[in-house]
């Protein structure tokens, strides 16, 4: 019997979609989940939600809840990890509240920017405790690591644990091809790409449309003809069978069109996320660039809002999720299960150390690549050199996700600073000195959440 232990199961939205994914699969009809979270009453709404699941999927599984995770871990075949150290209260809050202070704005402050750069710190030991719970007691286990900053997060990790089977997953390669497709009312399952970069800042070095065995047509010509109407605010007919969501969707993604644009490719994660990654677009004073592409600034906070409202309005009744319909998503989780266990081979995108996978960028980075899932396990493919353009705008980041992870491996106060000043929307707003100083009274705010440094 194949067993699943969910590391942060709390996470109650995200677990049913994992779970039902798997449930859907008729090898996995009566495996062993194991729930974990340091929330009981989160713990127990999922294994709730669980159980009506498996009633209207008709199947059986063995579903048990743990607080204590080493418990959740004997016998495990695969480890989920879903978690968020420190919470919307104190710790995000306060990766916002105090760069506001200085003038500094962000959007997500989860995968760069000092927010996640002080999201990676105390992330990283949970995860590093994780690490040796499994190599205790469940070695062979696959470990699927969902936590932000992904990079930071898997460099720290098979740094302190090299022969860990881990990968970082995400669902934005999968997703955003499934965006580019709608966009140019194309069919997905008729699109054929190839991508690779960094977690958040990857690239499609090929999107095309499957038109026979032998031709396929490149789509790029296209989707640069739309990001020039896009950018410019012209009027797209060609969207005219789509609702008013997806057009008003695809008008907020102005920053990645113009990406497109600027440097010839596009990229895997949402203009919200990708608009604090460089130093463009999000500047002091420039509310009419903001304006210009559209980019909400603070919208995780309002994500981590209208998710506590979610909870509470749960907690008097769970049938809006009850009601939800039961069909697998694109989360890569249940392919991955499904190819290990079952051999249904399978290539998927995946976070892994940069082992002479992508030429032109650092060997000691974490780079997102295709990965060939089948009964072997997983094996990660050479994608070769990146367009020249690509791997510089990678490397801008890359410095800030390597130093996060030097600071929270060593425990040397230097290497925060580090990381802050050469993250490029920090350093693109702020002087050394205010750097400096934000970075001490964050270190400060979160107390405990983060461990001493020296």
């Amino acid at each position: 019997m194949i067993k699943l232990t969910i590391i942060g199961a709390g996470s109650a939205v995200f677990t049913r979609r994992i779970v039902t994914d798997l449930l859907a699969i008729q090898q996995f009809k009566n495996m062993e989940i194991a729930l974990q979270d340091i929330d009981p009453v989160r713990l127990k709404a999922s294994h709730d939600l669980i159980d009506v699941i498996s009633k209207k999927l008709n199947v059986s599984p063995k579903v048990t809840s743990h607080t204590d995770r080493r418990e959740s871990l004997v016998g495990a075949d695969f480890v989920q990890t879903t978690i968020q150290v420190g919470g919307y209260e104190p710790s995000t809050v306060i990766d916002f509240k105090i760069p506001n202070e200085f003038g500094l704005r962000q959007t997500i402050a989860d995968t760069l920017g000092i927010g996640g750069i002080m999201r990676g710190l105390r992330t990283i030991p949970v995860l590093l405790d994780i690490a040796k719970d499994i190599m205790d007691i469940c070695s062979n286990a696959t470990w699927l690591q969902y936590v932000n900053p992904m990079c930071s997060n898997m460099i720290a990790i098979n740094t302190a644990f090299p022969e860990i089977k881990a990968m970082g997953l995400c669902h934005s390669v999968q997703g955003t091809a499934e965006m580019l497709a709608k966009d140019l009312d194309e069919d997905i399952n008729n699109i054929d790409y190839l991508c690779g970069g960094i977690n958040h800042m990857a690239f499609y070095k090929k999107f095309e449309k499957k038109i026979n065995e032998n031709e396929n047509e490149d789509l790029y010509p296209r989707l640069k003809k739309l990001a020039d109407k896009i950018v410019n605010d012209e009027e797209i007919s060609s969207r005219s069978k789509k609702t008013d969501h997806e057009s008003n969707k695809v008008l907020h993604e102005k920053v990645r069109y113009e990406i497109l644009r600027r440097f010839g490719y596009f990229v895997t994660e949402s203009s919200e996320h990708f608009a604090e990654y460089v130093p463009w677009f999000i500047k002091q004073n420039r509310d009419d660039v903001i304006k210009k592409y559209k980019i909400p600034i603070e919208e995780y906070i309002d994500r981590c809002k209208s998710n506590i409202k979610l909870w509470k309005d749960l907690e008097k009744d769970m049938t809006p999720i009850y009601d939800m319909p039961l069909k697998r998503s694109n989360e890569y989780a249940s392919f991955i299960m499904d190819g290990i266990a079952n051999n249904k081979e399978v290539t998927i995108n995946a976070n892994v150390m940069n082992d002479n996978l992508i030429d032109n960028l650092p060997e000691n980075c974490c780079v997102e690549v295709p990965v060939i899932i089948n009964s072997k396990g997983y094996k990660p493919q050479k994608f070769g050199k990146l367009p020249e353009q690509l791997a510089a705008l990678m490397r801008t980041n890359i410095n800030v996700q390597i130093l996060t992870a030097e600071a929270a491996l060593t425990k040397k106060r230097e290497h925060i600073y580090h990381a802050a000043m050469l993250d490029p929307l920090t350093g693109a707003n702020l002087t050394i000195d205010e750097i400096y100083n934000m970075t001490d009274k964050m270190i400060e705010a979160h107390g405990d959440y983060l461990p001493q440094y020296n």
